[in-house]
């Protein structure tokens, strides 16, 4: 057990390592031109930010 109250903690990050490699490749395989390929790493980064927003958007909060 861990004392210093972070046990556990990085299971998030791995979460969002596999969802950003996932994104990464989805992404990129999807892209038609250079810019799309771009835009594509830009959206794998911050994928969680549109996941939650769509989420909220269709709960209507």
């Amino acid at each position: 057990m861990a004392r210093n109250g972070y046990a556990g903690g990085a299971g998030g990050g791995a979460v969002y390592g596999l969802g950003l490699i996932g994104a990464l490749v989805y992404y990129v395989q999807a892209a038609t031109s250079f810019w799309d390929g771009v835009y594509g790493v830009f959206r794998a980064v911050v994928w969680p930010a549109f996941l939650v927003y769509g989420a909220l958007h269709a709960l209507k909060l």
